[in-house]
């Protein structure tokens, strides 16, 4: 049976190996945090040289804004994918939460790396994760003035900009809890307590026992 340093010596196609490395960097940032891992870590749990890695990726720095393209990526297209089916703006906000949350409990680690795995980095770090929440602050609004007859969107312009901040900040606050909580209630839960703080008198889905 060949031996780890066999396995890891194997030569891969460059977007396999770019894929490898980058699936073992999104993991260990998720769990430990951008401060805690270093490249020797990520070599490591690859099983490749770290001279190797810095080829690929030049430094750890460029490797977690990888991570962190990666994730907010799929987070935007699952949030803008829901917002973009609903009807008027009040189910926009509901259905954009379910997603939300459904994204959360999905993909625990891919969350972390958005929202809490830069944990006081500075320079590029910092500047692409305030980016990150500004562009997806800024397509929320977007999608939900889209729910909004033409005529009136200057007017109601910066109140939904100030409505999307308010409720993508929410989210993540209620999703940092919810993940340190994970006995407290299901996801699904935590999508409704947030839809009904934020849009007071909407409806959540009706369950079993409401029949």
């Amino acid at each position: 049976m060949a031996g780890p340093t066999t396995t890891a010596r194997r030569r891969l196609p460059r977007a396999e190996r770019e894929q490898q490395m980058l699936e073992a960097a999104h993991s260990l940032f998720a769990q430990r945090g951008f401060a805690a891992v270093t490249m020797d870590d990520v070599a490591a749990a690859v099983g490749v040289t770290k001279p190797l890695l810095y080829s690929y990726w030049g430094n750890k720095e460029q490797l977690f804004l990888a991570c962190i393209d990666r994730s907010a990526g799929a987070l935007f297209d699952v949030v803008l994918g829901a917002i973009r089916g609903a009807t008027d703006p009040a189910v926009a906000v509901r259905d954009a939460a379910r997603a939300f949350f459904a994204f959360v409990d999905a993909e625990r680690d891919a969350w972390r790396v958005v929202f809490d795995a830069a944990g006081g980095a500075g320079g590029a770090v910092a500047e692409r994760i305030a980016a990150e929440r500004a562009r997806l602050t800024g397509l929320i609004a977007e999608a939900f003035l889209a729910q909004v007859p033409a005529r009136h969107r200057a007017r109601v312009r910066v109140d939904v900009e100030a409505r999307s901040h308010a409720i993508l900040g929410a989210a993540e606050s209620l999703s940092r809890w919810w993940l340190a909580t994970p006995d407290a209630m299901a996801a699904a839960q935590a999508a409704d307590l947030l839809i009904e703080t934020v849009v007071p008198g909407l409806p959540g889905p009706r369950r079993k026992d409401d029949a």
